[in-house]
């Protein structure tokens, strides 16, 4: 089965209107209120435990449309911020739907598989470093006890990402350097570290 129609077959799961919303995304994403198809596809999920293990796919290629057409990414920005607002909500999603809030771990995971906010493109990104840092602090540990390999994958390109010579500003380095020491520590933050990272960030 390709790729295409991989992707078909779960826009399927959709509504008339939300089907034709996602398919003119993946092909003119200029077309379409990307904020909009965001918030459908991050719906979805919540709703569909088998769709959320797969979401991740969609997203990367709507991601990888909009890139090429337009150089801009409003619907990875619109994903991330819908994102943040479902975890500070985690306890009445929790309260309300334990499916739900399983189905949004299962999405989050896939999202961090599809996006790989840690490639260097991303990394010179101050914006997507601090996201990227923010949501590791707030789900890091959870995501490497579903799945330590993939963690232990993201961690080589933040390796990389703060070793190798690329465009990455000083602060996005200092960003980078704590989630190493972060992870190391066990997910935990020392008085000492988060002295001495927070007060390079607020100066």
């Amino acid at each position: 089965m390709g790729e295409a129609t991989r992707d078909d077959y779960k826009i399927q799961s959709f509504d008339a209107e939300s089907q034709k919303l996602l398919k003119t995304a993946l092909k003119d994403p200029s077309a379409v209120d990307l904020e909009r198809v965001a918030n459908v596809i991050v719906d979805h999920s919540l709703q569909d435990c088998v769709f959320s293990k797969e979401a991740g796919r969609m997203c990367y290629a709507i991601i990888q449309a909009e890139s090429k057409q337009a150089g801009q990414s409003v619907f990875r920005r619109g994903l991330l911020n819908r994102l943040q607002k479902e975890y500070d909500a985690r306890e009445q999603l929790r309260a309300c739907s334990l499916q739900g809030w399983v189905c949004y771990v299962t999405f989050i995971c896939n999202i961090f598989d599809y996006l790989r906010l840690a490639q260097p493109e991303s990394l010179s990104r101050e914006e997507e470093v601090d996201c990227l840092v923010l949501q590791l602090h707030r789900v890091g540990e959870q995501l490497e006890k579903m799945n330590g390999q993939r963690m232990d994958e993201l961690f080589i390109l933040i390796r990389d990402g703060f070793l190798l010579p690329t465009d990455l500003s000083s602060l996005a380095r200092l960003l980078l350097l704590e989630m190493i020491e972060f992870r190391a520590a066990g997910w935990k933050t020392t008085p000492a570290a988060h002295k001495y990272y927070y007060s390079e960030v607020s100066d």
